[in-house]
């Protein structure tokens, strides 16, 4: 039943024409009946839209041959949120859950010819505020009050990086479903892998009555198209089959190997007819979280197929704040883009909806590790039976959709509410009764179904947690942690060097986005960061104030607007590399680093490395870096530098770690190599040079600079520049950029060279948006830096004379007044 419908708000007689799967903004935006929430402050006239009832209506017809089937259900895969469903004017059901799927048995309401259906939207806004004023929950502070109330993805009341934008409507694919016997309702997969092969086991459910000659016939066909298939009788609605799949071919995680895929066919078939069919993909792999005791506390650690890998990526949040603007092809290139930036594994938030099925199909293809968050974040939950229920069948058709997928590793209940009873002050806000349902909720609710419905992945109670029960959810020693005393609290970037957390699963540092995005918010009287707009779209308190103080201690004061956006997002950047680094030179100790957050569901000033129009900002290029398989990073510690290779490969690295002392113009004060030879997931430290001697006064630790570069077999796998002062003592000199650009068959070259040091180089275009294989880097006077632009990386095809003419290069020299 997607495609057209009809709706209107209830309190008016004008119908709409409307599109399903999606919302009452879009409708309203396509009628002209509100203008662009994202454009300016028009958030809030949009708030004001949601405090009124919506109506939806379809009409179709139904066929007699449709009609004779002996079950006729009406489906729903999402529903946002609260609303009553009719079907010729009968009532048929209800939904308060946004995460769940609905089915209702319409075999009684519906009749031969045309039939209509009737959904009518409550206001989200009304429900929660009502809920509140009855029984006061804390939840975000940014968001609305009441929202742990009503199962809705929390961020459409606002968070700290996003807009108060509840939206409603019918989210995904509504249909009816007609069967005579019986239809395929559920499939799990279970590996169990052996020394040469992998047996498949598949819970098969049926729902119906199965007849004396139904038959189920499962194939399952290999990467390189061996098929390998079985049919058997189906004698009962649950049936087993055991397939044996020889010479398997292993999914591993991005970097660490390959992502094959199987396809799987399931068939139902009734007296030789096939009556239905469930088609997916499977990678065939074991993953678990490893917490074994050892030196420091408890290991804290993804394996795959029996190896054990750092973790690295983001937090990954709801891609729209209006679901129906969300698009396969959006989500694509998001994840196209953790692939390149070499993530393997992506948080997804607990604040937010459970993605679509399309996300986690591409997270198996491109190697994305899923840590998964059950949709709980930030509040306190009143666990009565109705919720009790309610969540249960949320969890359950959650786990059942996402179970099957190579890339899910973990099942996590909440977001940051363990931290919350123990540090936030809410056990003395609350009664010790709420305090026993988080323990329901999270320690013996979900646990329980998640053992019963998804046995083989690891479920843990929180995030940050510990050992769950309020037991030090905060600890360094054991599970995972999140640090926000760089940024809340003012900390110096350096401060990550003191943590040694064993899995760092949430820390971050705002910027501004690009330039562009901001254009398509504001007009020219609003781009000062403390105009009205700017600051509707920054979500986070005094976060503007603190992005200028961070900027006070790193670099100068910009030159104009376009220069204080530049350096903000190189500020996000080098905070993100000191405890990146950091924690990957104590692999081992620690075992990963997801930083918040990956993607931006708005235009926005955010913690993103990614913005709303999938622009990389300076982040998401450190991040390439930061997170390459093979790193050679520098720790700078007065006048002394250490140098570490990490390998996280499953493969011996030799190589040559060359580095060199320079002054402002790039010459070579003092210069070494060392060879290098590393074994597989391993990070040890190289080396300890002392330059006191000769950065013995303040004018030469001003003047001079540290470049170290890692070569294997030819290839510079990494190149990097420290300082031994802040960058806004440096004294740097005009590096006068020069370029030249070549067009080749698939990409544009460009050839860089400058006069000086060149710190933060800059690449952009002014006539769209390229995806460049390396930016926001370091000139070396006397050298020559090839940069590479993929044509299809580019937004909009252009030719050579405009992709040159376009070309915009900044600097830090040139980014001070």
């Amino acid at each position: 039943l997607n495609g057209s419908w009809q709706m209107k708000r209830t309190d008016k007689d004008k119908w709409l024409p409307a599109f399903v799967p999606g919302s009452v903004y879009n409708d309203l935006l396509n009628n002209g009946m509100m203008d662009d929430p994202f454009y300016r402050d028009n958030e809030y006239d949009a708030l004001l839209l949601m405090e009124y009832d919506y109506e939806y209506i379809k009409k179709f017809e139904i066929t007699k041959d449709f009609l004779s089937k002996k079950n006729i259900l009406l489906r729903f895969d999402g529903l946002d949120t609260l609303c009553s469903i009719y079907l010729n004017s009968e009532l048929v059901g209800s939904s308060k859950n946004m995460h769940r799927t609905y089915e209702y048995d319409i075999k009684h309401f519906v009749c031969e010819g045309e039939n209509t259906l009737s959904i009518t939207f409550n206001s989200p806004v009304k429900y929660v505020r009502q809920k509140d004023a009855e029984f006061p929950l804390r939840s975000s502070g940014d968001a609305l009050s009441g929202i742990t109330h009503l199962r809705k993805a929390h961020c459409m009341f606002g968070w700290d990086w996003g807009p108060k934008l509840p939206d409603a409507g019918i989210w995904r694919s509504v249909s009816i479903i007609g069967y005579d016997l019986a239809r395929i309702t559920d499939i799990h997969v279970r590996q169990h892998h052996k020394k040469d092969h992998v047996d498949l086991s598949f819970d098969v459910t049926l729902d119906g009555i199965p007849a004396i000659d139904t038959k189920i016939r499962i194939k399952v066909t290999s990467p390189c198209l061996k098929t390998t298939e079985i049919i058997c009788d189906a004698v009962s609605s649950k049936v087993n089959v055991r397939i044996k799949i020889d010479d398997p071919k292993l999914w591993w995680p991005n970097n660490l190997g390959d992502q094959p895929l199987y396809n799987v066919q399931v068939l139902l078939y009734e007296k030789a007819i096939m009556v239905d069919e469930k088609f997916f993909r499977i990678g065939l792999r074991t993953i678990t979280v490893n917490t074994n005791k050892d030196e420091w506390g408890e290991s804290f650690e993804f394996v795959v197929n029996g190896k054990a890998f750092f973790a690295m990526g983001a937090d990954y949040i709801p891609e729209d704040s209006l679901l129906s603007r969300r698009t396969c092809e959006k989500t694509e290139e998001l994840i196209k883009s953790c692939k390149l930036a070499n993530f393997n594994c992506i948080r997804v938030w607990g604040g937010g909806h459970y993605p679509d099925d399309n996300f986690y199909d591409l997270c198996d293809e491109y190697g994305m590790v899923i840590w998964q968050d059950f949709m709980f974040a930030c509040g306190v939950y009143r666990f009565d039976k109705d919720f009790e229920n309610e969540t249960t069948q949320e969890a359950e058709d959650n786990i059942k959709r996402l179970r099957n997928h190579a890339c899910l590793g973990l099942w996590c209940g909440n977001n940051e509410q363990e931290e919350g009873w123990v540090r936030w002050g809410w056990s003395s806000q609350y009664t010790i009764q709420l305090k026993q349902d988080y323990i329901k909720q999270f320690e013996r609710q979900l646990p329980c179904i998640v053992k019963r419905e998804d046995p083989d992945t690891f479920y843990w109670p929180s995030s940050p947690s510990s050992f769950g029960a309020f037991t030090e959810p905060t600890s360094q020693n054991f599970g995972d942690l999140h640090y926000w005393g760089v940024w809340h609290g003012k900390e110096p970037f350096i401060k990550y060097r003191e943590l040694f957390p064993r899995f760092m699963s949430e820390f971050g540092i705002q910027s501004f986005p690009d330039i562009k995005t901001v254009n398509t918010f504001t007009e020219p009287g609003d781009r000062n960061i403390f105009s009205p707009v700017m600051e509707s779209h920054q979500k986070n308190g005094t976060a503007n104030e603190k992005i200028l103080y961070y900027i006070s201690q790193y670099f100068r004061f910009p030159e104009n607007f376009n220069s204080l956006i530049y350096l903000s997002q190189l500020l996000q950047a080098e905070g993100m590399r000191y405890g990146v680094e950091h924690w990957r030179r104590n692999r081992g100790r620690c075992m990963g680093a997801i930083y918040w957050q990956l993607n931006d569901c708005w235009p926005v000033a955010s913690w993103s490395g990614i913005d709303y129009y999938l622009r990389w900002k300076a982040l998401h290029y450190f991040a390439k870096r930061f997170y390459s398989p093979v790193l050679a990073s520098a720790f700078e510690d007065g006048e002394k530098i250490s140098l570490s290779v990490t390998n996280e490969t499953d493969f011996d690295v030799t190589g040559v770690l060359a580095w060199k002392l320079r002054d402002q113009y790039s010459k070579v004060i003092k210069d070494g190599t060392f060879d290098v030879s590393i074994p597989p997931f391993l990070s040890t430290e190289i080396a300890v040079l002392d330059f006191s001697q000769e950065l013995d006064t303040a004018s030469k630790r001003r003047s001079t600079y540290f470049e170290h570069t890692f070569i294997v077999n030819d290839i510079t796998i990494c190149s990097q520049s420290t300082l031994f002062v802040p960058a806004k003592h440096f004294d740097l000199k005009d590096p006068k950029i020069s370029f030249a650009v070549t067009d080749e068959d698939t990409h544009f070259t460009l050839s860089l060279m400058s006069a000086a040091f060149a710190r933060y180089v800059k690449l952009d275009i002014s006539n769209g948006d390229a995806i460049f294989n390396d930016n926001y880097f370091d000139l070396h006077n006397g050298e020559v830096k090839k940069i590479y632009v993929d044509k299809d990386k580019i937004t909009n095809p252009m030719t050579f004379d405009e992709f040159k003419e376009g070309l915009i290069i900044l600097d830090l020299y040139n980014s001070f007044e």
